[in-house]
């Protein structure tokens, strides 16, 4: 169910950006925005790795250091037919954890001080599990993917936007409605975000279901959520909101109305799916 919510979401995006390119730009406005969002893309997906550690100050750490964190992603990444990612510690108190890389050869897992305070063996097993599942599912590489076409639409807005500022559009020319472009300038950004974050929450559903099925530890993985959610309202942590879908548990908080612009899904609602993963014929 969630790759196929992936499929739509993308298909959808897809074609806004279709829509979106020859109401706004044209043929030509659409090729040169989705050019400049590739490349923008591509080059956050080949350095994102270095530059989000580097934003958190992760430290590369190894086994004589940390011989617990080290035996536990060892086992994991062997039960998930993974090579062995680099591991990270960030110093921070604040307890979550995330996976980057471009591909499962140059992937690391970082987890903060905090959380390897808090949690048990058993969940502290659910919650790397989670991590390698991105990993596994390349979740690295269809988010950039995603954020690729929602570049686009966004970079064609602009377009649109200063083309009304500037009075670059003939209202003459066929299908010129500036009034109807400059809604859509302004509504195609939010309908996009919207989408992407929508794709970003199905992720997450698959990668603890698949993390789950790694280490078989379904309800581990649960509370380790159920403790991480709690712990993170009563020591928050500093995150830029770009990475913010990076980590296990959202480290911004938000509710009502926000929780349609959150990269993450309810905790309750994930922790009640776990609960049902546990439980199903096996």
């Amino acid at each position: 169910m969630n790759v196929f919510k992936t499929v739509l979401f993308l298909s959808l995006l897809t074609l806004l950006l279709i829509f979106v390119g020859d109401m706004i730009g044209g043929r030509q406005g659409m090729i040169i925005a989705f050019a400049l969002a590739l490349v923008m893309n591509f080059a956050s997906y080949w350095f994102s790795d270095k530059i989000v550690l580097a934003m958190y100050r992760a430290k590369e750490v190894n086994r004589q250091e940390y011989p617990k964190l080290a035996t536990i992603v060892s086992n994991l990444s062997t039960k998930a037919g993974l090579p062995l990612p680099r591991i990270y510690i960030i110093p921070t108190q604040a307890p979550n954890a995330f996976a980057t890389g471009r591909d499962p050869s140059h992937a690391a897992v970082a987890v903060t001080s905090g959380i390897m305070d808090i949690l048990s063996d058993d969940e502290l097993e659910g919650v790397i599990s989670h991590e390698l599942s991105h990993v596994r599912n390349r979740d690295t590489l269809v988010m950039t993917l995603v954020a690729t076409i929602a570049g686009a639409i966004y970079m064609l807005s602009n377009m649109a936007r200063w083309a009304m500022i500037l009075g670059g559009r003939d209202d003459d020319r066929e299908g010129g409605n500036v009034f109807g472009i400059l809604i859509i300038a302004i509504l195609a950004p939010i309908v996009a975000t919207l989408i992407q974050l929508a794709i970003s929450r199905s992720r997450e559903y698959m990668a603890d279901e698949s993390g789950a099925g790694i280490s078989g530890r379904p309800l581990s993985l649960a509370s380790a959520l159920r403790k991480l959610h709690q712990y993170s309202k009563q020591v928050p942590m500093n995150a830029n909101p770009t990475t913010a879908h990076l980590f296990i548990v959202n480290p911004l908080t938000g509710g009502g109305l926000l929780s349609l612009f959150s990269t993450h899904p309810p905790v309750e609602r994930r922790i009640a799916r776990l609960e049902e993963f546990a439980i199903r014929p096996k």
